[in-house]
């Protein structure tokens, strides 16, 4: 497998200048996949504007000053992606990465109160030793529990700091979401019904927000019960 990404073979979902250079980052293996993940020395140079170079970005990761869910990353190539929560406690800012509607991911300003937690869907779920279900989450971290009271699909609020879940987002009728995948990407809407297929094919998920329309379930996310937990500036219901 190649170490090296140009620019015009990069994801659609990255921001970049495609013929300006030949060549861009290519983002480490790690919790997101390559298709939705921006380099961490791109986060720094080309999203957030901190420096002009990236041999200025990967000094300034070195050093340690940026924090990915409020964990030092000194990789310039680590992999950033959907909900993840960047923070830069010297200049005071902080960013969760969300979707926008052209597809695009993007910085939205956060508090520092709101850096203390991030939504994880459950991908999947396996029994380990102890008879305990570990959750596998989207973002490639794992979270064991002693009572599996949670399905897949479902969005667990999680503490950064003791990994503690404070509120669990169903994938279920009414429960407001966002889509994260297909040609409705970026877009809030309520889910009206899911349909199961019993086949290998994905199941159906009908959606109503700003229009009525159908998407696969595994590009729901439910993001709150009521309200949006998250608010995009650009999404309207």
């Amino acid at each position: 497998m190649s170490k090296h990404l140009k620019r015009l073979n990069a994801p659609r979902s990255l921001r970049l200048h495609r013929k300006e250079n030949k060549w861009t980052v290519k983002p480490s293996p790690g919790p997101h996949p390559l298709h939705s993940a921006i380099p961490l020395g791109l986060v720094v140079r080309d999203y957030l504007n901190l420096c002009d170079t990236l041999r200025e970005a990967k000094r300034v990761i070195t050093n340690g000053e940026i924090l990915v869910d409020m964990v030092k990353r000194k990789d310039y190539k680590f992999p950033c992606g959907f909900m993840d929560v960047i923070s830069i406690p010297k200049m005071k800012k902080y960013y969760r990465i969300l979707f926008d509607q052209a597809g695009k991911l993007t910085f939205v300003p956060i508090s520092s109160k709101e850096t203390e937690w991030k939504l994880c869907r459950i991908e999947g779920k396996t029994i380990v030793n102890g008879m305990k279900t570990q959750l596998n989450l989207h973002d490639g971290n794992n979270k064991l529990v002693k009572k599996d009271e949670y399905k897949t699909g479902d969005v667990l609020k999680l503490s950064l700091k003791d990994k503690k879940i404070s509120d669990v987002y169903p994938l279920a009728k009414g429960s407001i979401s966002m889509i994260i995948g297909g040609s409705h990407i970026g877009q809030m809407a309520n889910v009206q019904d899911l349909e199961i297929i019993q086949s290998s094919k994905s199941n159906i998920a009908k959606m109503k927000g700003v229009n009525e329309f159908s998407t696969h379930q595994e590009y729901i996310f439910p993001i709150g019960k009521t309200k949006p937990e998250i608010l995009l500036p650009e999404v309207k219901m």
